[in-house]
């Protein structure tokens, strides 16, 4: 069951969560993907509600959104099972189906094909309606050092060489599975 929520009365909730991390997750054919995201914002752009996810560009997670612009932000709300966010913030889909071996519980979504999550209840459903790459020469050159370190491979879990591309997903639809 999914109760429907107005989102900005769950802002507060959902932007807490982002700084212990939140998932992603994107769906191409049959395959379902979670990643680990601790970037991300919650805000209005050309009057719609849109919730803005930062991926980096040697991602798995950004082929995916390439091939299909949907994705769910999966959220926890009370207590939940913190190897979660770990185990998807440090293995690739590439090389695991995360959705198995956490044996994680999928509900449909009801907008987009991308399916919730029902281990991180409250449910962002979004379509890309724009993505962009960021300006390495507009990034100040401490954050720079400090998030992008040069000679680091795209497969590191964490800080690497790659920047992000921003997606901006319309949120078309929010829940709480219960």
């Amino acid at each position: 069951m999914k109760r429907e929520i107005e989102v900005f009365d769950y802002a507060g909730e959902i932007l807490k969560a982002l700084k212990r991390g939140v998932l992603l997750t994107t769906k191409v054919g049959g395959k379902v993907n979670s990643m680990t995201i601790g970037w991300g914002t919650l805000g209005i752009e050309w009057g719609r509600p849109v919730f803005i996810a930062f991926v980096r560009e040697g991602r798995y997670t950004r082929e995916l959104l390439d091939q299909s612009p949907e994705f769910t932000v999966n959220v926890p709300v009370g207590g939940f099972d913190k190897k979660i966010l770990g185990f998807c913030g440090s293995k690739s889909g590439r090389n695991i189906d995360k959705v198995k071996e956490l044996g994680l519980t999928l509900e449909a979504g009801e907008v987009v094909s991308v399916p919730a999550v029902k281990e991180l209840p409250l449910t962002l459903e979004c379509k890309v309606i724009y993505k962009q790459l960021q300006d390495k020469n507009a990034i100040p050159e401490d954050i720079k050092k400090a998030m992008y370190p040069e000679g680091v491979g795209s497969d590191e879990p964490m800080a690497n060489g790659d920047y992000h591309v921003a997606y901006y997903g319309e949120i078309v639809k929010a829940y709480i599975v219960e």
